[in-house]
């Protein structure tokens, strides 16, 4: 074993237990709940939703009378424990299946620890752009590729941690980088971002750290709300050309 792996090994053994942090839920919870409407029931949709932590958590705040909480989830077993959750799930593939309600529909889009195993995101920030309300509101939270250990790893020519190559994760996100393609062409405005969790602190200091430099903290948390532009965010494709031929070109 090389001494960098001996050192890294030690960090990930120095992490354990606070992986919890960096799925940010109270951030999400409060962005979600802070939407409410002053009429009405608060309408949210996760997707990929996993067991329905996320809209557990806003279940807790939120009486049923309140709020309408949706999931697509494509694994039958956490469906299930959805159902017993009083959680609503679809299975489609979000990255090429058109989500099945109406324009308009929801006041709270939410992807937690998703778009960093996806590649299409034009299809699905247009999806979420079509069924959000104007003033809705998409809350995003993705591994920090930025964060202050993977900095530190890039310098030493390392892989990232967030974007390992033996790994799930297809994509990996900056702060900046994910406002400039998230608000480009104005069908969402990033409206806030924070940080959660700071490897390998334990939690009393990871909370502080992430708290202070929410830029560099393990994972980054983004709300983009709708604006009323015309179409979807997939029409970003109609006037752009890539450095390869994914999408085929603007006729595509």
């Amino acid at each position: 074993m090389s001494l960098f792996d001996s050192v890294y090994g030690f960090f990930q053994r120095m992490k354990e237990g606070t992986e919890h942090l960096c799925y940010g839920r109270p951030i999400l919870r409060a962005w979600a709940v802070g939407q409410r409407p002053g009429g009405g029931r608060l309408r949210v949709l996760d997707l990929g939703c996993g067991q329905g932590d996320d809209l557990e958590g806003i279940g807790q705040i939120l009486s049923s009378a309140k709020v309408e909480l949706t999931g697509v989830e494509g694994w039958e077993p956490y469906r299930e424990i959805c159902a017993t959750k009083g959680i609503a799930t679809v299975a489609l593939d979000i990255e090429r299946d058109a989500l099945p309600f109406q324009d308009g529909h929801f006041d709270v889009v939410m992807a937690n620890q998703v778009l960093e195993h996806s590649k299409d995101l034009f299809w699905i920030l247009g999806e979420v752009s079509r069924v959000l309300k104007p003033g809705g509101v998409f809350l995003v939270g993705v591994p920090n590729m930025a964060t202050w250990h993977d900095r530190l790893l890039l310098l030493m020519g390392q892989q990232p941690s967030s974007n390992k190559v033996l790994g799930p994760h297809v994509r990996g996100f900056t702060r900046p980088g994910f406002k400039r393609f998230a608000s480009v062409d104005g069908h969402f405005v990033v409206d806030a971002v924070d940080g959660s969790g700071f490897y390998p602190f334990p939690e009393w200091l990871a909370k502080l750290l992430a708290r202070l430099f929410p830029s560099l903290a393990t994972g980054i948390f983004f709300r983009l709300r709708r604006t009323d532009a015309p179409g979807t965010f997939l029409d970003v494709l109609k006037t752009r050309r890539f450095e390869t031929n994914y999408y085929g070109g603007p006729s595509a």
